[in-house]
């Protein structure tokens, strides 16, 4: 962790949970915000600049997918983690189209909590330095380190999953990349989940992609996916 605390926004309506889970991060070196419900919530998030959201999803006022919904309007990188009481899948995959980056069902221990929080951080800020940063994807320019993917000069900004995703594949353009090793490198844990996460944003992958018909991701079945394209790419110095 750097000398610049990370800001987190923690939004739980339960208000002995909430203050448990605020005052546990503030003793692992993070600054926690609190807020009792979505409305409160966004406000906050309005006037703040956070490196994380952890939202329960059972709130008063504006629920925790709403919340999400509204935070992705403004910022689709800010990392998200769910809380919720619920685990109907339905609820759990809502979660992941909403951009989702982790989902943990109550009652949890505030150390797998704190895990999460760590995973996803490393995950978002740690890996780019030796990375690929170019790709030409057929008709497809994307920046990795950016995030932009563009095509006949409209440039579409990827979520962090997306880029983090298209990355991979791009990496391993004409070449099969293994699901699982997909999984364990962007979400770590290859559990169900995860696998209908990853399945939520290879679809929106293919939808970015279709403008090119020289361009297209295939699964590869028992093994993974091949993005198939004519390709070149720039590496950082």
């Amino acid at each position: 962790m750097t000398d610049e605390k990370v800001k987190v926004l923690l939004c739980e309506d339960d208000e002995n949970l909430g203050m448990l889970l605020r005052e546990y991060l503030i003793t692992k070196g993070y600054d926690a915000d609190l807020q009792p419900d979505g409305e409160s919530g966004y406000k906050a998030f309005t006037r703040n600049k956070y490196d994380l959201c952890v939202l329960d999803v059972m709130m008063p006022k504006k629920d925790g997918f709403a919340l999400a919904a509204d935070i992705r309007t403004t910022n689709t990188e800010v990392p998200i983690i769910f809380l919720t009481a619920k685990s109907m899948k339905e609820d759990i995959l809502q979660g992941f189209k909403l951009g989702a980056d982790d989902y943990l069902s109550k009652p949890f221990s505030m150390e797998e909590l704190l895990y999460r929080i760590e995973s996803i951080l490393r995950r978002v800020k740690g890996k780019k330095a030796k990375e690929v940063i170019n790709y030409n994807l057929g008709g497809f320019s994307f920046d990795a380190q950016k995030q932009l993917l563009s095509f006949g000069g409209v440039v579409k900004k990827l979520t962090t999953k997306e880029s983090e995703l298209l990355n991979l594949l791009a990496a391993n353009a004409n070449n099969i990349l293994e699901r699982n090793f997909a999984l364990k490198t962007i979400w770590v844990d290859d559990n169900y989940f995860n696998a209908r996460s990853m399945d939520v944003y290879i679809t929106k992958l293919r939808k970015l992609l279709k403008l090119d018909p020289n361009v297209a991701i295939i699964n590869i079945h028992g093994k993974g996916y091949k993005l198939i394209t004519p390709q070149s790419m720039e590496e950082k110095a």
